[in-house]
């Protein structure tokens, strides 16, 4: 790897102050991109990134005012920046915990410049340790002295951290504190105002949706220019005036020609199953799947078969809720479609070897993350940890199963209304990440015959509320007579699409028969629909 010799250096291309890294190679600017390749090796004046332990302690620092941009020593005593040897050090902590500084970020007065002492791995945002989570607002600034700058500013009331290594590097580190930092009512975004500070801004935003609220500099740059030149009033109004983040999207029909006449696209994953594709057309991002059916028909089975297959046909990552069972249960269950045999089975033999090869297949792609839920099922908690597997996690496809044993942990009693709130919510999560979710949802008891007996489903059916199939783009209905006596039809599930936005063809699709040697669902062509 290349030595990095300085960071933080004024980038001559786009005007940036503090963005231009120095390599053995040439240059780098984290804010435009631009690269500069030299054909002699610049020589080596300090390292940036020191893996040896911190050199200093909290006591060795010294704590005063910065008078020339105006912050008081109270400030810097909040955040624990202080001065050693002539430099600046700015703490920085494990988010997971530990009551010192992980590393510290040396400013160097002589030339301007920084240098990391400490395990610069897996620190948090700058001034992440002093917060706790949850609250009404939390501001994010591009840079250490911008987070006391905008801190004193506000009175010392509201929680202000700072990026790691400013504007090229803010979607990445709000990425890594994703979940701290969603745990806030309102993020105000306040970057500095020039280019890389408004596109990273813009990119910020739209990691947390409505949440975000951005910062329009008027009279100056950046937090920092406000307070030396003593004009906190307007800052304060500026931040006040933070709009909530609308996204780009809103365009005029005639400028559409080019997009409509492109050929339509493809799914990106067909399913596994010739007679759903025939109706659907696969599986596409940017859609809200609800299949149901009665108790024990065998939902969490169907979708098992669909994650895995979308595990085996595409490069992406998949997100798993089964809030029905455990994430031991869930794991094994998957890891059998590998092997071809139930391993969640006690009486299932199976060696050391053909283990280890399912679990490689599934969980040791390192592209499926389950949700171990400890019985902590509220709405909130679900929608706040779908949102993250689709922002922080890059999962393209969410399996929550079921929303209705979220709706019955409710206090309220309302089930209609519950029901009408976190199917609303999951739906603009789809689409605001573009992430295929398929939600599992019960249906209601039919006046004759029951599901469990063979009898058909139907959107009327759905519990509780119209909303699940309003917002649904799918639904899906599985049906099968869990109590014939015919072995054949008692393990066959009758897929039937309820629903179809895409193409508007509905109907019964397709027969899946369950080998309960093998643990698997395979289409059956011998009986008709």
């Amino acid at each position: 790897m290349s030595q990095q010799l300085s960071s933080h250096d004024p980038c001559p291309d786009c005007g940036s102050s503090d963005a231009l890294a120095t390599y053995e190679w040439g240059t780098k600017c984290y804010s435009c991109g631009k690269t500069r390749v030299t054909d002699k090796p610049i020589e080596r004046n300090f390292t940036l990134h020191s893996a040896s332990a911190v050199a200093v302690e909290p006591s060795d620092l010294h704590y005063a005012s910065i008078t020339e941009r105006g912050i008081t020593r109270d400030t810097c005593q909040d955040y624990g920046v202080g001065m050693h040897q002539n430099h600046f050090w700015f703490p920085y902590y494990n988010p997971e915990g530990g009551s010192t500084p992980q590393a510290y970020k040396k400013r160097h007065e002589a030339d301007k410049r920084f240098s990391v002492e400490g395990s610069w791995k897996g620190v948090g945002l700058f001034g992440q340790q002093l917060f706790t989570k949850g609250g009404k607002y939390v501001t994010i600034v591009e840079g250490e002295f911008d987070a006391l700058a905008a801190y004193q500013m506000l009175g010392s009331r509201y929680p202000v951290v700072s990026v790691r290594n400013g504007a090229g590097s803010a979607l990445a580190d709000c990425k890594s504190a994703y979940e701290w930092l969603d745990s806030f009512d309102n993020i105000v975004v306040c970057f500095d105002g020039d280019e890389p500070g408004v596109n990273a801004s813009k990119q910020v935003a739209e990691l947390f949706g409505t949440k975000a609220r951005v910062v329009k500099h008027k009279q100056h740059k950046d937090a920092c220019d406000y307070l030396a030149n003593h004009e906190q009033k307007q800052f304060v109004e500026s931040w006040w005036a933070a709009e909530q983040f609308v996204p780009d999207g809103i365009v005029a029909g005639k400028g559409l020609w080019d997009l409509v006449n492109q050929p339509v696209e493809k799914a990106e994953v067909m399913y596994p199953y010739q007679g759903m594709n025939d109706l659907t057309y696969g599986i596409r991002h940017g859609e809200m799947i609800t299949v149901t059916a009665g108790s024990g028909l065998g939902k969490s089975q169907f979708l098992r078969e669909i994650v895995y297959h979308i595990l085996k046909n595409t490069n992406d990552n998949i997100g798993l809720m089964f809030l029905e069972e455990s994430v031991k249960k869930t794991a094994k269950s998957l890891m059998s479609l590998s092997a071809n045999k139930p391993l969640h089975l006690p009486d299932t033999e199976v060696t050391d070897d053909e283990l280890a090869a399912a679990f490689a297949d599934t969980l040791g792609t390192d592209r499926l993350y389950l949700f171990d839920h400890f019985g902590s099922t509220g709405i909130d908690n679900i929608v706040s940890r779908v949102r993250f597997m689709a922002k922080a996690l890059n999962c393209k496809y969410i399996f929550l199963d079921h929303v209705s044993i979220v709706v019955s942990s409710q206090e309220n009693g309302d089930e209609r209304k519950a029901l009408d709130e976190i199917m609303t919510k999951l739906r603009m999560i789809v689409q605001e990440t573009g992430v295929c979710l398929y939600a599992v949802s019960h249906l209601k008891r039919p006046d004759t015959k029951g599901h469990e007996e063979g009898a058909a489903t139907s959107l009327s059916q759905l519990r509780g509320s119209g909303s699940i199939g309003q917002l649904s783009d799918l639904v899906i209905g599985l049906e099968r007579n869990g109590q014939a006596e015919d072995v054949m039809e008692r393990h066959t599930t009758k897929v039937r699409i309820l629903k179809n936005r895409f193409s508007g063809l509905t109907g019964p699709a397709c027969s899946l028969y369950y080998n309960k040697d093998t643990g698997r669902m395979t289409e059956r062509f011998d009986e008709p629909l």
